[in-house]
């Protein structure tokens, strides 16, 4: 049995400096795949566009610029709010997401209640299997 650790938020796609749309989004953690974060975003298309990437690039991305070639998460504010910067590169294409600091934390955090740093390969039952192969 596994935990599903979701939020619905409104970010932001920046497609200039004066200028962004606002994307409905959904961040998801399961604790089957305990190392990665799943993100779907809404936009004008029949099927929302998914991205997964590493949690500790997002848990660290909330304090300091992390991250390097197809995703990049950066702090900073934005008129007076504090945000979440997403950089995200594919052959398709480039986008810069800004996400509410706020909900995003919060949501980590209930991420990291479920499954805390460093227990990670503990739910993927490696341990379990292995043993019972090496019963046989």
């Amino acid at each position: 049995m596994f935990t599903v650790v979701e939020r619905e938020l409104e970010m932001r796609l920046v497609l200039s400096p004066e200028h962004a749309v606002a994307v409905p989004a959904r961040l998801g953690y399961r604790t089957d795949d305990p190392y990665a974060v799943h993100i779907a975003f809404h936009i004008n298309s029949q099927f929302p566009v998914h991205w997964t990437f590493a949690r500790d690039l997002l848990v660290e991305g909330v304090f300091r610029p992390c991250g390097q070639g197809d995703v990049r998460v950066w702090p900073t504010k934005t008129e007076g709010r504090s945000v979440v910067l997403m950089a995200l590169s594919s052959p398709d294409g480039d986008a810069l997401l800004e996400a509410p600091a706020a909900q995003v934390s919060a949501w980590l955090e209930r991420t990291l209640r479920a499954v805390p740093p460093g227990t990670e390969g503990e739910q993927l039952g490696v341990d379990d299997g292995l043993a019972q192969l090496l019963a046989r």
